[in-house]
């Protein structure tokens, strides 16, 4: 089989921290490789091709060629030691290099949410459809084992006809207020980058119906007031007891070295480059919490109740599927899914639980990443660019569902039709 040659844009923390530490954990097992990185800041370039580098030399692989570093896009693209595409840039940088991607028949995966903009989703939606070539819409969540039971134990009618769903997500994600995700304009705010994978949830798991209609109750948490007197970064702050500041320590970060202690990081002046902003710095305009109810085509109904605040727990992530015959039930955290179904007309119950953590439940989104890059593998060499787990249409739905669900926010819970 062909080697697949990779070539990142965007060499920030998902895109070579985060993927690109499982590509190399992968790389013998997959036959892949790391040829060519590119970003706008050049000294993230340097930053990456050390960490990548050293983690080769740990996995003790050893690769024919240097990875090259380019600040242009379309250098990696047209390199021909590049047959795959992975774009990992910012959200509002997605569309060039998609684009671009798409149109020179390479393999391309495109890093969640698909855009800031509904226009810019559009335009990379038909350009799929005008090259016919399909790019992976990277939703973690339907590469991780207890979401993907869940929905096999739906699709074989354990608990009925679907007939309501539920997600529960309050994580302690405060690092929205530290990083890029800030400013909407660049991120689309914590709602596109967090909750496009739940809606993307809901969409997955109701098949073929569309949202119809969403009524959300949301905004700013009170405790996160902007101050004037508030640093840039917690790094010129002399407050070591602030129970925000950011320090050498990332869930997805399993080598130790955290990429506040890299050159691009530590030395960021812009709000872009930064890992470390204050929370309380001016300037952030994201919403942080939210109540929505979706309504489907098809009656389905489905419910967020939504937090990037609060503590660590067990069951900060969990999903519900109300059916026709039972409930199923999804805890993130332990990768358990209960299951609890009605059996002879209500006469009787059942009731079991699933343990499903799988191999790589340790590593980075619970194994979703690991299993991303299988299924990366497996369509590359089978050419099935036509059938992936999400390509773009489940991005652009993603969003339109965003899109209105932050329009009823503003609108004081007013409902919007899609």
């Amino acid at each position: 089989m062909e080697t697949i040659r990779i070539g990142i844009v965007g060499a920030g923390e998902r895109g070579c921290y985060v993927l690109g530490s499982r590509i190399i954990e992968m790389a013998q097992e997959l036959d892949l490789r790391i040829t060519a990185l590119c970003d706008i800041n050049s000294q993230r370039i340097t930053d990456a091709t050390d960490y990548l580098t050293s983690q080769a030399k740990v996995h003790q692989l050893t690769w024919d060629h240097e990875i090259m570093g380019t600040t242009d896009y379309r250098a990696i693209i047209d390199n021909p030691q590049v047959n795959a595409v992975l774009i990992t840039t910012h959200t509002d940088n997605h569309l060039e290099p998609t684009l671009y991607a798409l149109a020179s028949g390479k393999f391309v995966y495109l890093d969640k949410p698909i855009s800031v903009t509904l226009d810019d989703a559009h335009r990379i939606l038909d350009q799929e459809k005008a090259t016919g070539n399909t790019l992976i819409m990277g939703f973690t969540r339907r590469y991780e084992g207890s979401w993907r039971k869940a929905y096999e134990l739906l699709r074989s009618g354990e608990i009925g006809e679907l007939q309501m769903m539920q997600i529960h997500s309050v994580i302690p994600y405060m690092r929205y207020y530290q990083m890029w995700h800030r400013v909407s304009a660049f991120s689309g705010g914590a709602l596109n980058d967090k909750v496009s994978h739940l809606v993307d949830v809901f969409n997955w798991m109701n098949g073929a119906s569309r949202c119809q209609s969403v009524v959300a109750m949301g905004g700013r948490s009170t405790f996160i007031p902007e101050r004037t007197d508030a640093p840039f970064r917690c790094s010129e702050c002399d407050d070591t007891s602030c129970p925000y500041r950011r320090k050498c320590q990332i869930d997805d970060d399993k080598e130790g070295t955290h990429v506040l202690e890299r050159e691009s990081w530590k030395h960021a002046k812009t709000i872009r480059d930064s890992a470390d902003t204050c929370v309380y710095y001016p300037g952030a305009d994201i919403i942080d919490h939210a109540i929505a109810t979706y309504q489907y085509e098809n009656g389905v109904k489905a419910s967020l109740f939504w937090a990037i605040y609060g503590p660590h727990a067990h069951d900060q992530e969990t999903l519900e599927l109300v059916g026709s015959r039972g409930r199923i039930m999804v805890e993130r955290e332990t990768g358990q899914v209960r299951v609890m179904r009605i059996l002879d007309g209500y006469q009787k119950e059942e009731a079991y639980t699933l343990e499903v953590q799988g191999e790589y439940f340790s590593s980075s989104h619970y194994g979703a990443d690991i299993q991303l890059l299988k299924e990366i593998h497996a369509s590359f060499h089978a050419l099935s660019k036509g059938n992936p787990t999400a390509d773009s249409s489940d991005g652009l739905e993603s969003l339109r569902m965003i899109h209105a669900t932050v329009e009823s926010i503003e609108g004081d819970g007013k409902r919007v039709t899609l």
